[in-house]
C-alpha cells in the first residue's frame, strides 16, 4: 500500500513536502508506473524519466495559477497521479477511463490535449501574452519539451518570437538523449556537446548573485560554480545558440536530484525573461531494462517479471499491417535503386529498422520534422529518386501545405505510406488517423489508396513505384487480415468486386474488407443478397462501378475508417450529384464530425457500426426502409 500518493488530491501538496517525502513519493510514482505496465502496453520509460522534474515542478510552482504545458504528452503519468487522479490511475488508455495524454476534461491541472511533439512553446508563449493582457502579469508559463522534439522547426520558431518579447517564459528542455528512437541531426550533436561540457555554462552577473544566496549542496556541478565565478566567460561559451536567440541558458543540471532540481527551479521563476533550463534525464530511470533499452520500453507489451526480468504477456495474432508494408518496403528497395524511405522519428513505430541497417545510405530520419521530410522527399524526387515517405497518418497532417507545395504541385513520385490510419485504440483522439482521406484526395496530381487487406498492401506499392506521379497509401495499427478466394491485380481507378448482390451492396474502403464480407454473409441468413466491393481507390475513384451499383442496388452502404467529412462516402455522393442519380438510398458508415475517444479498437469500430454486426445492421434497416418506400408507392 503507498503511503503518500493516495493522500495527494491535489499538487499543491507537493509545495509542503520535504525533501525526502518527495523522494519517497518518487519511489512510489515508480511502482505504480511498473505495476501498469504488467497490465497493458503504455507509454513507459518516458514517464519513468519525468519522475522527479514532474514533482520538483509542482512543488516549486503553483499550477492552479501558473500554466504548464507538456510537450508531446505521454509523459504525463507521473503528472496525473499527483493532481488528484490516483485512484482512477489503473483505468488509464481504457474506454472511459483515463486517457494517456493531458486532457483537459479530467483536470484543470491539463492545460491543454497535447500529443504531437514541438508546440509547447509556442502555446506556452500564448498564455503567457494573454495572461499579461488579461491582468495577470503575475502568472508564470513553463514549456517541458524533450530534447528528441526540440529539433521540430516550430520550436525554433516560437523561441525566435519569444526572445523578441522578451516575456516571462521558462522553456525546460528534458534531454534524455532520445526520442522514441535514438535521436538525430545536428541538435543533437550541439546538445551532446553541452552535456558533456566540464564546466557550469551559461552563467550571467545577475544568475550568480541569485545563486550566491542559495546554500550550495555538496552537488558536483554547483560545487564547480566557485571556480566558475573567476571565469565567467568561458563559462558563456556553451549554451551560445539559445543566448543568441535571446533566452538566458542555464544549464545542464542533473533531472533525477530533485534536489537541485527544485533549487534552480525556485531561481528561475524570480528571473525575468524567457529563460531555458537544460535538464539531463535518462529515459526508463529507476527500471533496470528500460534504461538499458529505452526504445523497447517506450510502449512495451504487457509483460509480467520473472528473476527480475521482464517477460512479455502472449499476445497472439498474425503479423501487422506495419508488418507488411515494412517487408514491401524492403522489396522495393532490393529491387530499384533508385527507392528510399524517409520517416520522422517513426524508426520504431513503422518498424523500419532492418531497412535502416541494411540499406543505410537510402535510409533517412529527419527527426520530428515532417514537413521538412516531404519536402526533402519531393528534392530527391525531382532528380529521379522514388521516395516513400512512411509516417503515421496523423503526423503526416503536420506537413500538408508541403504536400501542397513542395510534392503535388510539382507533380512529383513520392509516395506516402500513412501508418496508423484510422482508429488507434488507446492512443486516442490525438493519434487516430481520421483525416487523411479527406485531405490528400483534395491535391490534384494524388492518387490515393485504400488496401482492403494485406494482399492489396504490397501490390498497391509496386504500383504506386511505378507512377511518375505522387501517391497515397493508408493502413491501420492493426492485425493484418486477407480474405479469401480469388483477386484481380491493381488496376488505375478500378475497384475488385468480391461479390455482386441484387438487393444491395457494400464499398468498403479500407482493411475492414472482412468485416464487410462476414456482414453480407449475415444478410444472406436474412434473405438479402448483398454484394461486397473492395474500393481501392479513392481518387481516382471507380466511377463506373459506383454508377452501376447506384442503379442496380436498392441500398448502397460504404465503410471507410477515416472520418465521414470529405472521405470516401463523400466522393461516392459527389459522382451521383455529377451523374444526375438519386442517392437517396446511400448510407456512410465511418468516423463523425466529433472527436472519437480512446479505446480498444474494435469496441470503437462496434460503437460506430463499423463492426460486422452494425454493417450488417444498417443494410437491413435499408432494405426494410426501402421496402416500406415501394410497398407505399405501389
Amino acid at each position: 500500500m503507498h503511503k503518500l500518493l493516495p493522500n495527494i488530491d491535489d499538487a499543491s501538496a507537493l509545495q509542503d513536502m520535504s525533501i525526502g517525502d518527495l523522494t519517497e513519493l518518487a519511489g512510489e510514482v515508480r511502482e505504480v508506473l511498473c505495476n501498469l505496465v504488467t497490465e497493458r502496453t503504455a507509454h513507459f520509460a518516458s514517464n519513468l524519466g519525468v519522475v522527479e522534474l514532474c514533482l520538483a515542478l509542482h512543488s516549486v510552482f503553483d499550477f492552479r495559477q501558473d500554466r504548464l504545458v507538456w510537450d508531446t504528452g505521454h509523459q504525463v503519468y507521473p503528472h496525473k497521479l499527483v493532481t488528484g487522479r490516483y485512484h482512477e490511475f489503473s483505468t488509464i488508455r481504457t474506454r472511459g477511463g483515463l486517457m494517456g495524454y493531458p486532457n483537459p476534461a479530467e483536470s484543470s491541472y491539463d492545460l491543454l490535449m497535447t500529443g504531437h511533439a514541438g508546440c509547447s512553446v509556442s502555446t506556452a508563449l500564448g498564455t503567457k501574452i494573454g495572461d499579461e493582457l488579461m491582468g495577470r502579469p503575475e502568472r508564470r508559463s513553463v514549456a517541458v519539451v524533450g530534447d528528441g522534439a526540440f529539433a521540430s522547426g516550430i520550436v525554433f520558431e516560437a523561441m525566435n518570437n519569444a526572445g523578441g518579447l522578451k516575456k516571462n517564459l521558462l522553456v525546460v528542455l528534458n534531454d534524455n538523449k532520445m526520442s522514441i528512437c535514438p535521436r538525430v541531426g545536428g541538435m543533437a550533436s550541439y546538445l551532446d556537446r553541452l552535456r558533456t561540457a566540464p564546466f557550469y555554462t551559461g552563467l550571467k552577473n545577475e544568475v550568480l548573485r541569485v545563486l550566491n544566496k542559495v546554500p550550495l549542496l555538496g552537488d558536483p556541478t554547483e560545487r564547480f560554480l566557485a571556480q566558475l565565478k573567476e571565469g565567467i566567460k568561458a563559462g558563456l561559451h556553451g549554451g551560445m545558440l539559445f543566448e543568441d536567440l535571446g533566452f538566458r541558458y542555464l544549464g545542464p543540471i542533473d533531472g533525477h536530484n530533485i534536489s537541485v532540481l527544485r533549487k534552480y527551479l525556485k531561481m528561475v521563476r524570480e528571473l525575468p525573461g524567457p529563460i531555458l533550463l537544460h535538464v539531463v534525464t535518462e529515459k526508463g530511470h529507476g527500471y533496470e531494462p528500460a534504461a538499458e533499452d529505452p526504445v523497447y520500453f517506450h510502449t512495451p507489451p504487457a509483460f509480467r517479471e520473472e528473476n527480475g526480468q521482464p517477460v512479455p504477456r502472449k499476445s497472439g495474432g498474425s503479423p501487422a499491417y506495419t508488418d507488411y508494408a515494412r517487408d514491401a518496403i524492403r522489396q522495393e528497395m532490393m529491387h530499384d535503386q533508385r527507392v528510399t524511405v524517409l520517416t520522422a522519428a517513426m524508426c520504431q513505430g513503422n518498424k523500419l529498422e532492418p531497412i535502416r541497417d541494411e540499406f543505410p545510405d537510402r535510409f533517412f530520419d529527419t527527426g520530428i520534422c515532417e514537413s521538412h521530410a516531404v519536402a526533402f522527399a519531393g528534392g530527391q524526387a525531382k532528380v529521379g529518386m522514388r521516395p516513400i515517405v512512411d509516417i503515421y497518418s496523423t503526423f503526416l497532417q503536420r506537413s500538408f501545405d508541403q504536400i501542397f507545395q513542395e510534392v503535388a504541385l510539382q507533380d512529383l513520385p513520392v509516395v506516402f505510406m500513412l501508418d496508423r490510419a484510422g482508429l488507434t485504440g488507446p492512443d486516442g483522439p490525438t493519434h487516430h488517423g481520421a483525416y487523411d482521406l479527406g485531405s490528400m484526395r483534395l491535391f490534384p496530381n494524388m492518387t490515393v489508396m485504400a488496401p482492403g487487406d494485406a494482399h492489396d498492401l504490397g501490390a498497391m506499392l509496386t504500383f504506386a513505384i511505378g507512377q511518375d506521379s505522387p501517391c497515397s497509401i493508408r493502413y491501420p495499427k492493426a492485425n493484418a487480415e486477407t480474405i479469401e478466394g480469388p483477386r484481380t491485380p491493381i488496376e488505375m481507378g478500378r475497384a475488385e468486386e468480391i461479390r455482386w448482390g441484387r438487393d444491395g451492396a457494400i464499398f468498403c474502403c479500407g482493411t475492414l474488407l472482412g468485416r464487410c464480407v462476414e456482414a453480407a454473409d449475415q444478410l444472406k441468413q436474412e434473405g438479402l443478397d448483398v454484394g461486397v466491393v473492395n474500393a481501392r481507390f479513392v481518387k481516382p475513384i471507380d466511377r463506373e462501378t459506383v454508377e452501376r451499383a447506384l442503379r442496380e442496388c436498392s441500398f448502397v452502404v460504404t465503410v471507410e475508417e477515416a472520418a465521414l467529412a470529405g472521405g470516401f462516402g463523400s466522393a461516392l455522393l459527389e459522382i451521383a450529384a455529377d451523374a444526375g442519380l438519386d442517392a437517396g438510398h446511400v448510407r456512410r458508415l465511418g468516423m463523425p464530425d466529433r472527436f472519437v475517444e480512446h479505446g480498444d479498437r474494435d469496441g470503437l469500430l462496434a460503437e460506430l457500426n463499423m463492426d460486422p454486426d452494425g454493417i450488417a445492421r444498417t443494410c437491413l434497416e435499408l432494405a426494410g426502409r426501402n421496402r416500406i418506400l415501394k410497398d407505399s408507392k405501389s
